[in-house]
């Protein structure tokens, strides 16, 4: 009965975790929806990084990443020696994050911004054969 109950309860914990963020990336970008945005654990923004639902930010490696090289794993913005656990897989951001990932946001959109000229409009106004 009991095992019954616990199944529920972790199907209705997925159920709410994807009722309450959206599918893509661009869904809840930080800031547009105030602070009632919530994330995923893991939740990935390009130009921003992964959310860490227990630290309330984002990151730029993914919650419990191992480094095989240095044999710890990377949560918070720390490198540990072993994974952090939580019941945590849901959260909202604290206002300082939020700030934090809007002013990276900015900065990528900006660099993305950068017009070069590249092989198709150098090859359209000269010839190599001319």
């Amino acid at each position: 009965m009991k095992r019954s109950k616990r199944i529920r309860l972790v199907l209705i914990g997925g159920l709410s975790a994807g009722a309450l963020t959206s599918c893509g990336p661009e869904a809840n970008p930080p800031g547009t929806s105030g602070l009632q945005a919530v994330y995923t654990n893991n939740h990935y923004l390009p130009g921003v990084g992964y959310y860490h639902a227990p630290f309330r930010a984002w990151y730029s490696l993914p919650y419990n990443h191992f480094d095989p090289h240095r044999q710890r794993y990377y949560q918070g913005g720390q490198w540990v020696e072993s994974p952090h656990q939580s019941i945590t897989n849901i959260s909202a951001p604290t206002p300082e994050a939020v700030r934090q990932a809007q002013a990276q946001a900015q900065a990528q959109a900006q660099r993305s911004h950068v017009t070069r000229g590249g092989f198709g409009s150098t090859a359209r106004h000269y010839s190599l054969y001319s």
